[in-house]
């Protein structure tokens, strides 16, 4: 039979006291009367949006919670929950006369009603068979909005209210508010386990939004109704007195069934009306949970038991902590009866889930401090799916759960979102999208532009303020400003600037790599063919490590001039050739190499020697003599490597005639990196009237490392220049290559 309890008649003025105030002591049930009278001058002719008197909405929550069995706060709060909106500033009269516990679920009461618009929108888009993130996102954040469970439990009890209200008046409930409760406060109930509101909200919604299927399961369940009222009867009366034989205490009723389980159970196991198993049931009520097993074994033997039709959720609990024993049995007329075999703390738990154990924590000790920890169990809930069955894996989980270190925040358009406790709009900004966290430079929160670091909360709204374009600060990273609390944002803008840095090496040793090309000639060069000559994958690996300092210009080069089949480092001293030449040497008669006369000579460019430098000269392979510093690390290895090939050489008066004569040098700066020190150190040349013909930068956490190439008349002059270069401000170390 179906269970529907019928709203409170709108017609009805005068409150139900008595219900109301069942179970309550004299000081409470005095406060239920001083919030109804409050409540009525409040309320007047008021009415809901839904066609409801505000008063008659407030009887139903609060008799509903007194069903519920809540205290006298959770029902004064049910009396008063629409005071705030009726009568401004009156919040602070509830506190003063009902005290701040009673406020406070009003004004969470307050707080849920506002999500109304966004969890339709979202149900619109879901259905209970197809599910969704978003929905359980809201399920989740109905609860953790929630300081207080009875701020749930009264939300839960508004919305059934509300369908018993469409009922009661036979008018049609909104689709989408039929919709919203059915995927989303009844699914909120059974996590609860409040199996009182659940099926109430399931069979109210279905009747909404299926009517024509709601109607004929009705009908079929009228249909024999007699007939199966007088087979639950004769059930009862022989399991009672197998009962009374066995010496066994036990409560035997007929089960009332609910039309949204038996839809459920059709569509899904794609049965008849006819072969389900518990259209006849029957439940039993015992003390103990042994007694509960003894039970079984008497129906087992009156009845004959359907194979694979038998659940322990004792031992296996549902994810709800829900616990009875089911079984389906075949009856003497060949059809089946189920049977639930439970004890009564579990049917109160099955019955009012949480709301059952409220009682609790009025009673202090060790009582106060099991309740907080069932309550914790099942705020839990919300975390998990239905789907978590095995008691053991299910209380591990609960016991980790991290419920309370989650915050549900919303977008302008309803998306829900969810963050770690403390996350600030850049992390919320981050979790939409990485390209919208790295253009955020603002954020409005419930319509309010707050600064960047602020903490949010649970069911706020954030709106993101973003730039066209750009990227994030490296003071987000700062953790002494808060910024960013979550990994994944920490981790987004580390990754930006890290691909950031490398782009910047890239442009840097593209740029080194086509000077080197343009100055030796050969701009025309194929850049993937030099890159696969040098061993790299693509011509960005090679621009990269040109960037990093990783590859050198005579590397370059050397790999462009595919004549020469080995370097002049290898070549064998039978393959020396040294002539007279009639042109004139390349360096204009600077060089003199000693007892040879007139020779083809270069400097080299490893160490780009300028007078009065010691030099000597290695013979090469038809280019004559190259001349290098003594010290020069390069020469020192051609020393090692063919001794027999070196020639002394020495300046010639060519190379001292002024500014006649200028060498290439290379200088290096190392410096504290600052605005307008490449400016200021470039002052300093153009006083000394250096002529600067190359000069490669590179800064990293805050040191400026620069490599200038000079043109001088001699080592004087480059002397001078870096004795001049140190004074500048700034300035570390400064060197001749």
């Amino acid at each position: 039979m179906v269970s529907v309890t019928h709203a409170v008649s709108s017609d009805t003025f005068d409150a139900p006291f008595e219900l109301i105030a069942d179970g309550l002591n004299a000081d409470a049930r005095q406060q239920v009367q001083q919030a109804l009278d409050l409540a009525r001058d409040i309320y007047g002719d008021e009415v809901l949006g839904t066609g409801e008197q505000v008063w008659t909405h407030a009887l139903g929550m609060a008799l509903i919670a007194s069903s519920l069995r809540l205290d006298h706060e959770a029902r004064i709060a049910g009396i008063l929950f629409g005071v705030p909106v009726y009568r401004t500033g009156s919040l602070e009269t509830v506190t003063q006369r009902f005290g701040d516990s009673v406020a406070g679920i009003v004004e969470g009461l307050r707080k849920l009603n506002g999500l109304r618009v966004v969890t339709r929108v979202d149900a619109s888009k879901t259905s209970t068979a197809s599910g969704g993130g978003q929905t359980e996102s809201l399920r989740k954040m109905l609860l953790a909005m929630a300081t207080d469970i009875r701020v749930v439990l009264l939300r839960l009890a508004s919305r059934t209210q509300t369908l018993r209200h469409y009922a009661e008046s036979r008018s049609e409930a909104p689709t989408e508010l039929a919709l919203e409760s059915l995927d989303i406060y009844a699914p909120l109930a059974n996590r609860l386990g409040v199996g009182q509101l659940k099926w109430e909200l399931e069979d109210l919604s279905f009747r909404f939004l299926d009517p024509a299927s709601y109607k004929q399961i009705a009908h079929m369940l009228d249909e024999r109704r007699a007939e199966r009222e007088e087979f639950i009867e004769n059930a009862v009366d022989l399991l009672k007195t197998e009962l009374k034989k066995m010496g066994i205490e036990a409560e035997v009723t007929g089960r009332p069934k609910h039309i949204f389980s038996i839809y459920n159970k059709m569509r899904k196991k794609k049965l008849d009306f006819s072969q389900l198993y518990d259209i006849r049931a029957v439940r039993v009520l015992v003390s103990q949970v042994n007694q509960c097993y003894r039970v079984l074994d008497i129906v087992n033997r009156l009845w004959e038991p359907i194979p694979a039709e038998f659940d322990d959720y004792i031992v296996r609990p549902k994810g709800n902590n829900y616990q009875s024993l089911h079984t389906a049995l075949r009856a003497a007329d060949g059809r089946a009866l189920e049977v639930q075999i439970r004890t009564h703390e579990m049917h109160q738990h099955a019955e009012f889930g949480v709301a059952a154990h409220w009682r609790y924590k009025e009673d202090g000790g060790s009582a106060g401090e099991a309740y907080d920890e069932k309550i914790a169990l099942l705020r839990s809930l919300l975390s998990w799916r239905e789907e978590v069955t095995d008691a053991a894996d299910w209380i591990e989980r609960s016991r980790r759960a991290a419920l309370d270190d989650t915050i549900y925040l919303l977008t302008p358009q309803g998306r829900v979102i969810d963050l770690a406790r403390g996350a600030t709009p850049i992390d919320f900004a981050y979790r939409l999208h990485s390209d919208l966290g790295h253009r955020c430079r603002g954020a409005k929160v419930d319509g309010k532009l707050v600064p960047l670091n602020t903490p949010l909360e649970s069911g706020q709204t954030v709106e993101i303020v973003a730039a066209k374009e750009g990227g994030p600060s490296r003071d987000w990273l700062n953790t002494q400003l808060h910024y960013v609390a979550t990994n994944r944002a920490r981790s987004k803008i580390r990754q930006y600037f890290k691909q950031l840095e490398e782009s910047e090496v890239l442009a840097r040793g593209r740029s080194f790599v086509i000077k080197e090309l343009q100055r030796d000639g050969r701009s025309q060069a194929n850049i993937e063919d030099l890159a696969e000559k040098l061993g790299f994958k693509s011509a960005d690996a090679m621009f990269v490590a040109a960037g990093r300092g990783e590859l050198g210009a005579r590397t370059i080069l050397n790999a462009l001039r595919e004549k020469e089949k080995t370097p002049p480092e290898q070549e064998d001293a039978s393959d020396i050739v040294v002539g007279r030449s009639s042109a004139a040497p390349q360096d204009g008669g600077k060089v003199l190499v000693v007892g040879v006369g007139k020779l083809l000579t270069s400097l080299g460019r490893c160490c780009k020697p300028a007078p009065p430098d010691a030099i000597q000269g290695f013979v090469t392979r038809g280019r004559g003599v190259s001349v290098h510093r003594i010290d020069c690390p390069s020469f020192q290895n051609l020393v090692k490597q063919a001794p027999e090939r070196i020639v002394e050489a020495q300046w010639g008066e060519d190379a001292f005639k002024g500014d006649q004569s200028v060498f290439p040098v290379d200088v290096a700066v190392e410096a504290t990196d600052r605005n307008g020190l490449l400016r200021d150190i470039s002052d300093v040349l153009s006083r000394e009237k250096i002529n600067v013909i190359a000069v490669n930068t590179l800064s990293k956490k805050g040191r400026a490392q620069m490599r200038f190439t000079f043109e001088v008349n001699g080592v004087s002059q480059i002397q001078r220049a870096i004795a001049l270069i140190h004074e500048v401000g700034g300035v570390i170390n400064v060197a001749r290559c």
